[in-house]
């Protein structure tokens, strides 16, 4: 190959590399989500979601120490989840899951 056929093979390629580039990234922010571990996120028994206070909660105000609104996600054996504030209730007229009526039985608390 002479030196007129290598500057042109070199244009070539430099021409195929500035047309194969569509954009350029200049900035990236990422986005992310979360949501409780649980096959239900809404209470079925106030029908909000567990991760926001429960009815009685947000009509009396309730704040923790940090002045979040205070209510706390109680998770059956059974792995379904409910305000804390609402099973207490719902357990005193009757102890079973109120979605699929198994014996209730506390798993775990949290927020």
């Amino acid at each position: 190959m002479g030196d007129a056929d290598q500057d042109s093979a070199d244009r070539s390629d430099g021409d195929t590399n500035k047309s194969d580039k569509l954009f350029t990234l200049k900035k990236w922010n990422a986005v992310a989500m979360w949501s409780w571990d649980v096959e239900c996120d809404t209470c079925a028994i106030c029908r909000v979601q567990v991760m926001d206070a429960c009815l009685r909660c947000q009509a009396e105000s309730k704040k923790d120490f940090y002045g979040r609104q205070d209510c706390v996600v109680v998770w059956g054996e059974c792995n379904h989840s409910f305000h804390y504030c609402c099973m207490s209730l719902w357990v005193k007229q009757n102890n079973r899951c109120p979605l699929c009526q198994q014996e209730w039985s506390i798993q775990r608390m949290g927020k």
